[in-house]
């Protein structure tokens, strides 16, 4: 009988989340024009490469060793992090820093026609400071770039999905 009083109001709930058009969020439902990739970065190494081939390999897309071996590359021109001063309290101590992070690109194919221009991804986020809590601060502000290089990620996954081969010449 308890037990039945406990489930009845999860199946409400459910039904309640069904029917406003809730779902949980998901990767996005990308779809590639190409079926092979090839990455070309200034460090194979750096966690936003690893993190961008991994997600790139949920959708499917090869990942080749060579840009002759691929539909297309993906050049990673640069990715940047910075951080500079917002704002200073009364005493002259940092109350607040703007975080920056940097991505630039583009994408062509193996006859290096165009299919994403060069393009750049700005992304910040704002840092309250406090000198007494400088580990936490620290934390706060590694997470806070861990999510900006996951938004960059998306955000090229997007474009990579929408590029397009140029036309050819007739």
């Amino acid at each position: 009988m308890r037990k039945n009083l406990l489930i009845l109001p999860l199946l409400m709930l459910t039904l309640l989340l069904a029917a406003c058009g809730f779902h949980l969020r998901g990767q996005g439902g990308f779809a590639f024009p190409f079926q092979t990739l090839f990455i070309l970065s200034p460090n194979a190494n750096a966690p936003f490469i690893i993190d961008l081939k991994r997600t790139v390999q949920l959708y499917n897309v090869k990942l080749v060793d060579s840009s002759e071996n691929a539909q297309l590359t993906l050049h990673i021109v640069s990715e940047t992090m910075s951080k500079q001063i917002l704002s200073l309290s009364d005493a002259g101590r940092v109350r607040e820093y703007q975080l920056n992070y940097r991505v630039s690109l583009r994408a062509y194919d193996i006859k290096l026609d165009e299919w994403v221009p060069a393009d750049e991804i700005v992304l910040q986020r704002y840092l309250s400071y406090d000198n007494t809590q400088v580990l936490a601060k620290e934390m706060e502000e590694t997470l806070l770039y861990q999510d900006m290089r996951k938004d960059a990620v998306q955000q090229i996954l997007r474009r990579l999905s929408l590029a397009k081969a140029p036309p050819s010449p007739q």
